[in-house]
């Protein structure tokens, strides 16, 4: 039996692939459990400087898989949550490493595939990628984190109407929204994800987090606060050797060789 996510680490680039094409990677619990089990997984490792999020196949993902739903009967309130809660517990486990995240993104992201893409750092979508939020169509409301990533992306105006609406999005109007990072033409997808998770992958993985971490923050926090964060965050990083080593590289004007004791 085929493993229903896949992950390969290959020079400092994990690669995490929802495995189910022929469902177009619906999420049911097989796929749930073991994209948790997954993302989980990589937050001991010290040998990952990106992680390429992708699904097989033609699409990203449908979102959850309404026939589990429907088959769970006078349990699906369990069900759902079981499903929801699991999801949840992988996409903050990827949200709290260092390593940026990148979601690569091809044909459908709906309802939980749409929320689980846009939870990424950075968003690559092909030109004939498509978006929806979905949920109320079927009665449901969202999960995810759409609730809380969508309207720091797009505002609270534009996410109420995408969530109550159900608009379809093509790859051009969602990066217009903000919700994609970059429109790359289909056949060219993989290697520009590629390049540019490399490319991050070989950068001061401590700095990467910090940012992650201020900008995650920034919307809720103070900006006093804000501010102290910055300072210590800085100060911290500063001292640490890959700041030591950005500063005496920009001095001998040369490149950096980052993650080096």
């Amino acid at each position: 039996m085929k493993d229903a996510v896949t992950l390969e680490v290959r020079d400092r680039v994990a690669y995490l692939t929802l495995n189910r094409p022929e469902a177009a990677n619906a999420l049911n619990p097989t796929v749930i459990h073991a994209f948790r089990d997954a993302a989980e997984s990589l937050v001991e490792r010290d040998d990952i400087g990106a992680v390429l999020f992708t699904g097989a196949g033609k699409n990203f993902s449908v979102g959850g898989d309404l026939r589990f739903m429907h088959e769970a009967g006078e349990d699906v309130a369990d069900a759902v949550y079981g499903l929801a809660s699991t999801m949840h517990a992988g996409i903050v486990a990827l949200a709290e490493l260092d390593a940026p995240v990148i979601s690569v993104v091809r044909g459908a992201a709906a309802g939980g595939g749409m929320s689980l893409a846009i939870s990424a750092d950075l968003v690559l979508a092909a030109e004939s990628a498509h978006f929806t939020v979905a949920y109320s169509a079927i009665g449901f409301s969202t999960d995810g984190g759409a609730s809380w990533t969508l309207p720091r992306i797009v505002g609270q105006r534009r996410a109420m109407e995408l969530a109550l609406l159900n608009e379809r999005l093509s790859a051009e109007r969602a990066a217009e929204l903000g919700i994609v990072t970059r429109v790359v033409a289909d056949d060219a997808l993989d290697a520009e994800a590629e390049s540019l998770a490399k490319r991050l992958a070989a950068g001061p993985i401590g700095a990467h987090g910090a940012i992650k971490r201020l900008l995650r923050y920034s919307s809720t926090s103070p900006f006093g606060q804000q501010l102290e964060d910055e300072a210590r965050t800085i100060a911290g990083l500063s001292a640490a050797p890959d700041g030591r080593e950005g500063v005496l590289a920009f001095l001998d004007k040369r490149a950096p060789h980052f993650g080096e004791p």
